[in-house]
């Protein structure tokens, strides 16, 4: 059994190493780059979303035999959160807040509506 041959597992995982590009080229300039012109920051985050995208696009063209677009997007947010909120805290040295929590129940309940049969 192979990755290709699980095109969910595929995606999911597709998506994560995207979302760590995605991550970076949004908010890591905040740290790394905060006393560059804004324009710098943006050439270097164009440079590290050109990897997002590298990733995101097969994954969403990927996850569409499985998913329909609504999953998809929703699949999408949590992982966007599952990425953020380590990224938050440990990188950029934000404190943990129970708003994370609090996002991730309002999450769980778009899963459940989205992927209901």
């Amino acid at each position: 059994m192979t990755l290709t041959s699980q095109p969910l597992l595929l995606t999911v995982l597709m998506l994560i190493a995207s979302n760590l590009f995605m991550t970076l080229a949004w908010y890591g300039h905040l740290k790394n780059f905060s006393q560059s012109p804004w324009y710098v920051a943006a050439l270097i985050s164009w440079g590290i979303a050109l990897f997002e995208y590298l990733l995101q696009v097969p994954a969403n063209r990927i996850g569409y035999t499985e998913l329909n677009l609504g999953q998809l997007k929703i699949l999408q947010e949590v992982i966007t959160l599952a990425v953020f909120v380590p990224f938050a805290v440990f990188y950029m040295n934000q404190p943990l807040k129970f708003d994370y929590l609090y996002a991730a129940l309002c999450l769980m309940g778009a899963v459940y509506f989205i992927f209901r049969a």
